[in-house]
């Protein structure tokens, strides 16, 4: 097993070579876009480089890592990666490869290409990599489970794993609380925190709450650089879709034809389609928000910044569990 110093070193080499411009990396690139109709090169390039500066950076991964007492002896962890945007499962790959554990992991269908393709790289360059880190077709013999999923999924998951430790994620997504003093520049930040990934990820907002007398027709202003995305087919087929349901069901609603923009209650909301829901109370909102097990992440003044989420940090752990505690716990 290659020292804790070792496993530092060889993630932030890892964060140079994303950075880069390898001719190999950008191949593979290219496959992971030809694989996956939702994966754009803006997209995947996006995602590459948040790892590489949020995750990969020598210091940050000390000072990280430095908050927790490392398990003295090494398990099997198997790991479910999802794939609903490009490189969404690396954040596990990194804590159980940092924290000494070996790994199995099943990669998903939609994002097989790239984390393969880094596994390989580190191994290149460190053989006995290869001794910690398995891609398998069937978890089993695990010590202890992540996997994540979609609510259906959950289920089975947690019969499967019910009698090891496990981590067990299911839908999330993320709103947005607008005080209705937010700048031109800010909302177009939060139309970057609904569009990138073309909101496929648990991190983006899919709804937005706003005041009482607030008009929706400004975040419609904010949403015309995202004009572009019905170029996308997939996304135009949503949009087309939901565009139809909601003429015939005549629900209202405000469009730019891109974008639908949709009073709605459920924080959750389809590809092309942004909830908005109004409330009266601010502190009200906040308290219900942090105790929902709907939401991810909350945007807005008071809360994390404008334009920050899809820019998680090495802490930021999904459904608010800290992956490396429960691994260190192991």
């Amino acid at each position: 097993m290659i020292s804790l110093d070792q496993r530092i070193e060889l993630l932030a080499k890892l964060g140079n070579y994303l950075l880069s411009d390898d001719g190999q990396k950008e191949a593979v690139c290219q496959r992971a876009i030809a694989m996956n109709a939702w994966f754009t090169p803006e997209h995947v390039e996006m995602a590459i480089r948040n790892i590489a500066r949020n995750f990969l950076q020598k210091d940050q991964l000390a000072k990280w890592i430095a908050a927790y007492d490392l398990p003295k002896t090494a398990k099997t962890v198997g790991i479910v990666m999802a794939g609903n945007i490009p490189l969404v499962g690396f954040h596990d790959f990194l804590c159980g490869f940092i924290s000494g554990h070996k790994l199995l992991i099943k990669l998903s269908s939609k994002d097989e290409v790239l984390i393969a393709h880094i596994i390989r790289k580190m191994v290149e360059w460190e053989p006995s990599v290869a001794e910690q880190v398995h891609i398998a077709e069937r978890l089993k013999n695990c010590d202890a489970y992540i996997a994540t999923g979609s609510n259906n999924t959950a289920r089975y998951f947690e019969q499967y794993f019910a009698k090891y430790p496990h981590i067990i994620r299911k839908n999330r997504t993320s709103v947005a609380v607008l005080d209705g003093t937010e700048t031109e520049e800010e909302l177009q930040l939060l139309a970057n925190d609904i569009f990138s990934y073309f909101g496929l990820g648990c991190r983006n907002v899919t709804q937005v709450r706003v005041p009482k007398d607030y008009d929706p027709t400004k975040l419609m202003d904010a949403f015309k650089p995202f004009e572009s995305l019905v170029d996308h087919n997939k996304y135009k087929n949503n949009f087309d879709y939901y565009l139809a349901i909601y003429l015939l069901n005549r629900v209202h609603h405000l469009t730019n034809n891109s974008v639908l923009l949709v009073e709605n209650a459920s924080p959750f909301s389809a590809v092309s389609v942004v909830h908005y829901w109004r409330y009266d109370d601010k502190d009200q909102l906040a308290k219900e928000l942090s105790e929902s097990q709907d939401i991810q992440c909350v945007v807005g003044h008071g809360f994390m910044p404008f334009g920050n989420a899809q820019c998680p940090g090495l802490s930021d752990y999904s459904d608010g569990i800290d992956t490396m505690a429960f691994l260190c716990s192991l």
